[in-house]
């Protein structure tokens, strides 16, 4: 009879811990749904500063980062123009301009941005000092040709740069050298310049992107655009030139999701 007892008594007891388990299991799964419906009833917002635009380019990134983190991403934009126009008059990146940016970064930290895309790659130098704050407050400060070069760099050696503003190649370069570094890659940098043809008439700038880079395009492995401006005109030149183009648009969204998804804020795909 003792037998009986002891295993009716262990029969209960089982059945006891497996309810308590249950209970651990339910309680488990209730409370992460509440955490996600918070979590999903709040829109990710998603910061996007300029200097100076295009139509073309803000479709553009509009486009990309709705297509990256969701047609409900609210957007912040920011434009500051005054930044870039001292870059240009003076032709480097002083105090002030540097300052302009960064109280731009900010003012969207301030007005609840879960990331920051700094898209104008005169400034991707500031965006890159800027990372320390980035970290510290724990709103990402995405650089606009980071992970287009990162894609370059972990590809490609002989990389042919083009610009239609001077002040867009040098930091270009600069995160160029910077991640190829990072992978112990040796990369030949080359750079062009097509004056002019920031804001022309969409055929004219295909033709003269087309007319500037045709010998430098025959001698490299790809062709980066550093500017977000220049994208539309990629598939254009990729069958005129038969060479592949990366524009940063898609990269630079593709960084945004990455680091909200670092963030716990989007699932992993």
């Amino acid at each position: 009879m003792s037998i009986n007892k002891n295993g009716k008594d262990n029969n209960m007891n089982n059945r006891s811990s497996i309810r308590q388990n249950l209970r651990i299991c339910i309680y488990i799964i209730i409370m992460s749904f509440m955490t996600w419906n918070l979590t999903a009833s709040k829109p990710i917002t998603v910061a996007l500063v300029y200097t100076v635009t295009t139509p073309e380019l803000k479709a553009d990134v509009v486009r990309e980062i709705r297509e990256q983190v969701g047609a409900n991403a609210k957007l912040l934009t920011y434009e500051v123009p005054e930044a870039f126009e001292e870059i240009k008059r003076t032709g480097r990146v002083t105090a002030l301009p540097t300052a302009q940016i960064i109280g731009c970064y900010m003012r969207a930290i301030e007005e609840g941005a879960d990331v920051i895309l700094s898209i104008c790659s005169t400034v991707e130098d500031i965006a890159y000092c800027a990372q320390d704050v980035a970290l510290y407050t724990g709103i990402p400060i995405i650089r606009v040709n980071e992970e287009m070069c990162r894609e370059a760099v972990r590809k490609w050696k002989r990389l042919a740069i083009v610009s239609t503003f001077p002040t867009s190649l040098a930091p270009t370069r600069n995160t160029l050298e910077q991640v190829a570094r990072e992978l112990g890659k040796e990369v030949e940098i080359t750079e062009v310049l097509v004056e002019g043809g920031f804001g022309m008439q969409a055929d004219r700038l295909k033709a003269l992107i087309t007319e500037k880079i045709q010998k430098e395009a025959h001698n490299a492995d790809v062709i980066l655009f550093t500017q977000g401006s220049m994208a539309y005109c990629e598939p254009y030149i990729e069958e005129k030139l038969q060479k592949e183009v990366l524009t940063n648009p898609y990269f630079s969204a593709k960084a945004v999701r990455e680091a909200l998804v670092r963030k716990g804020l989007l699932p992993e795909e």
